[in-house]
C-alpha cells in the first residue's frame, strides 16, 4: 500500500525528524558537488490548479537532482480541468509515474485522489494545510537553532492553511506556540478544537511576542481571497511584524514568512530584510526538504 504525504499528523515525530535529518544531510552533499541518482528513472507528475514559484522549482529541480524526472500538469493540461473525475484521474495517472504531488485548492480532491492512486501522493498546498512548507521551516530552524522542541514560536496573522499545520507541528514537536489573529480570521474550528497541546491564543500580537523564539506570518489575503483585501488590511492593520514585536521577542528570535511576501502589509521591510529573518534558507531548504521527502515516499 502507498505511503501518502497529506497532513503532518499522519507521521510521527521519529518519522518526520528522519526526512528533515536527511533533508540537512541531502543540502550539504548537493553543496559538496556530490552526485546522488537515487530516483533514476523515477518520475513525479505535479499537478496545480494555481500558479507556483517556490514548490514548482524545488519539486521540479529535486527530481532532476535526484536522477529522476518531473511532469508538469496544470489544470489546463490534463482532462481533470475538463471535468473527468478525480478518481478516474487518480487511477490512469498513479499507473503511470512513481509519485504524483498536488498543489490545489481542495483538501478533499487529495484525499480522494490518494485513496484512487496506487503510488504516493503529495499534498504540496491545500486549502487545509500545508506540511511541505512545515518540513521546511522545521529544517532551517534546526539549522540555525537547534531542536525546535519547548521553544516559543508565535504566529502573527491569518489563520489559514500554514496557522493550521503549525499547529499540528506544535503538537508533534513538543514546542509552544502562540497564536495572534484578529477576531472573525482564526484558524478552523475543528483544527482549535484538536489541536490543544501547547497552544494558547492572543488579540494583541505584541504581547504574544514577548521571549519568542521564532515569528511566523503569512500574507493577509492568501491566493483566491483578492476581493477581501481590503477588508483583511482594516481587520490587519495592528498585526504587521515589525521591530517592535521583534525588539520584545528573545535576542536570538528568528523571523520566517512562506513567501511571496508583500512588504509594508504583514511584515515591515525592515525585519523580512533584517538580521533576525532567515527567509532566503527557508525557501532554499524547500529544495532539499522535498528531496528527503520523495526519497522517503518512493523508496519506502
Amino acid at each position: 500500500m502507498a505511503k501518502h504525504f497529506i497532513d503532518l499528523d499522519d507521521h510521527s515525530f521519529k518519522e518526520l525528524q528522519g526526512i528533515i535529518d536527511n533533508a540537512i544531510a541531502l543540502k550539504k552533499s548537493h553543496q559538496s558537488g556530490e552526485i546522488n541518482e537515487s530516483l533514476k528513472n523515477k518520475t513525479l507528475a505535479m499537478i496545480f490548479d494555481k500558479p507556483s514559484t517556490r514548490t514548482r522549482v524545488s519539486f521540479e529541480a529535486g527530481m532532476t537532482q535526484l536522477g529522476g524526472h518531473s511532469l508538469f500538469l496544470s489544470d489546463k493540461d490534463i482532462q481533470i480541468g475538463r471535468g473527468e473525475p478525480i478518481t478516474d484521474s487518480a487511477i490512469v495517472i498513479g499507473s503511470m509515474v512513481d509519485a504524483v504531488m498536488l498543489r490545489v485548492s481542495s483538501h478533499e480532491d487529495i484525499l480522494t485522489f490518494s485513496k484512487h492512486a496506487n503510488t504516493p501522493v503529495i499534498n504540496a498546498l491545500s486549502d487545509q494545510s500545508h506540511p511541505c512548507q512545515m518540513l521546511a521551516d522545521l529544517m532551517t530552524y534546526q539549522e540555525h537553532r537547534g531542536s525546535i522542541k519547548g521553544k516559543k514560536v508565535v504566529w502573527i496573522g491569518d489563520g489559514n492553511n500554514v496557522c493550521q499545520t503549525y499547529m499540528q507541528a506544535a503538537e508533534i514537536f513538543s514546542f509552544e506556540l502562540i497564536i495572534s489573529t484578529p477576531k472573525g480570521y482564526e484558524a478552523a474550528q475543528d483544527f482549535v478544537d484538536k489541536y490543544q497541546n501547547n497552544i494558547s491564543y492572543s488579540l494583541n500580537p505584541v504581547e504574544a511576542c514577548k521571549g519568542a523564539d521564532l515569528v511566523v506570518t503569512d500574507v493577509w489575503a492568501s491566493m483566491g481571497m483578492e476581493s477581501e483585501q481590503k477588508a483583511r488590511e482594516l481587520a490587519f492593520k495592528d498585526f504587521q511584524v515589525n521591530l517592535q514585536m521583534m525588539s520584545v521577542a528573545d535576542e536570538g528570535a528568528l523571523f520566517m514568512h512562506c513567501l511571496p511576501a508583500h512588504r509594508g502589509e504583514e511584515v515591515s521591510a525592515e525585519v523580512i530584510d533584517g538580521k533576525q529573518s532567515v527567509i532566503w534558507d527557508e525557501a532554499e531548504n524547500r529544495l532539499h526538504a522535498q528531496k528527503a521527502l520523495l526519497l522517503y515516499l518512493i523508496n519506502s
